[in-house]
């Protein structure tokens, strides 16, 4: 936990954010949103949830889960704070120049944003040098998400 906070001070400190988008992987079964995992409860439960049926909303054009109505409330008011950043595809990855789905249990939360990695491998160098990675997502995402399928 502790390099969570310390990622999360450095990336503030350095100001570097990534992009936000619509563009948002869903599952190609369910239609969820990032599996149907809770996207607030990374920030508030410092943890994975799973969202309920009974708490859900569209936005971006997918449905989302939430654990409670507050979740469910704190995200409509501010998805691009807490949707997954990139769409949900491993910053690591995109930096690349590839989009590759995160998974939603593989997360970071740095600079106060959520980010999902494909791979264990990809968080931790992600985690060592966010604001390199950050940088080089951000100039790639532009023409990567132009290229997604609709």
């Amino acid at each position: 936990m502790a390099v969570f906070v310390l990622l999360a001070a450095f990336s503030a400190a350095v100001g570097v954010q990534a992009a936000t988008t619509e563009r948002i992987i869903a599952n190609r079964f369910s239609g969820l949103a990032i599996d149907g995992f809770d996207p607030v409860a990374y920030f508030v439960d410092g943890q994975p949830i799973l969202g309920l049926q009974e708490f859900e909303a569209w936005q971006g054009g997918v449905v989302w889960r939430f654990h409670n109505e507050g979740n469910r409330a704190s995200f409509l008011a501010h998805p691009e704070v807490y949707g997954p950043q990139f769409g949900g595809y491993d910053p690591m990855d995109v930096a690349r120049g590839v989009t590759v789905a995160g998974n939603p249990r593989l997360w970071l939360v740095a600079d106060q944003r959520l980010f999902l990695f494909s791979r264990e491998e990809s968080r931790e160098a992600f985690a060592a040098d966010p604001e390199r990675y950050l940088r080089q997502a951000t100039e790639r995402w532009r023409v990567l998400e132009r290229d997604l399928p609709q």
